[in-house]
């Protein structure tokens, strides 16, 4: 099941402080970001066997479509101190990407082909 994760941010007049360490629930095998995705382009579309991920808009914002299996939801990302966790089996969807969108991932595991599963939305 999906959830939006607050990220213990530090501000001072220097600016703002995110850090993500022993607050992840899985160890990081992969990190990887997604940017300068053109206006109406969807991302992702598909879930996990395995994989679990760890979503955070550095940059712009962005909204990511979920599905459980025991209903639809829609989880706006427009800030670098929230993250959305995913479990393997939630089926999501990235859209609505901002021009200005970096979209940071961190992975539970290594890429593997075999963990996709590609199927219409349930």
């Amino acid at each position: 099941m999906a959830f939006l994760l607050d990220i213990p941010t530090f501000e001072d007049r220097r600016g703002s402080l995110s850090v993500l360490d022993a607050d992840l629930p899985f160890p990081v095998r992969r990190i990887y970001y997604i940017y300068g995705t053109a206006p109406g382009v969807t991302r992702a579309g598909h879930r996990h066997k395995v994989n679990r991920q760890l979503l955070v808009c550095v940059a712009g914002r962005c909204e990511i479509r979920v599905n459980d299996g025991s209903g639809d939801r829609s989880f706006p990302l427009e800030n670098p101190h929230t993250g959305l966790l995913l479990d393997a089996s939630d089926w999501h969807l990235i859209r609505n990407l901002s021009p200005d969108a970096v979209l940071l991932v961190m992975a539970s595991e290594a890429y593997d082909p075999g963990d996709y599963i590609d199927e219409p939305y349930p």
